[in-house]
């Protein structure tokens, strides 16, 4: 049974494999802050759109509220007989609780919000430790 034999320039060396698998390695790294760099950048723009439509919603809501109000204190003058300063009042008051209770759901909801690409961080970092230790 001939053996076939696998002459110097057929067999990749030692300094070779070790320096392809580093310039894998790097250019994993290169890839994965690529990805970072994107994703906060797609995170970016959906909070600026987000913000720029909560910001005209906000600027129609306003008049409309302010007739609102006028209506419903009307409404408790002309319906219930009540002194135009007590219908301020009560109108007043509700408005009060109900952005009080929006304004605490807003600052419970914007402390849970993580902008930071985690995920994609870790996987770097797991990288690099393996680059450092490739045990």
């Amino acid at each position: 049974m001939p053996t076939e034999t696998l002459s110097p320039v057929d067999t990749p060396s030692m300094t070779g494999l070790l320096s392809g698998i580093a310039n894998d390695a790097q250019e994993l790294v290169k890839q994965q802050v690529a990805l970072v760099k994107a994703e906060m950048k797609a995170d970016f723009r959906r909070t600026v759109q987000s913000v720029g439509l909560l910001a005209a919603g906000s600027v129609v809501a306003v008049p409309a509220l302010v007739l609102i109000c006028h209506m419903a204190v009307y409404m408790l003058h002309e319906l219930a007989s009540l002194p135009m300063w007590i219908g301020n009042g009560i109108v007043g008051g509700a408005l009060a609780l109900i952005s009080a209770v929006l304004i605490g759901v807003g600052v419970q909801r914007y402390r849970a919000v993580n902008l930071f690409p985690d995920q994609s961080v870790e996987a770097l970092k797991e990288n690099v430790r393996w680059m450092t230790n490739p045990k």
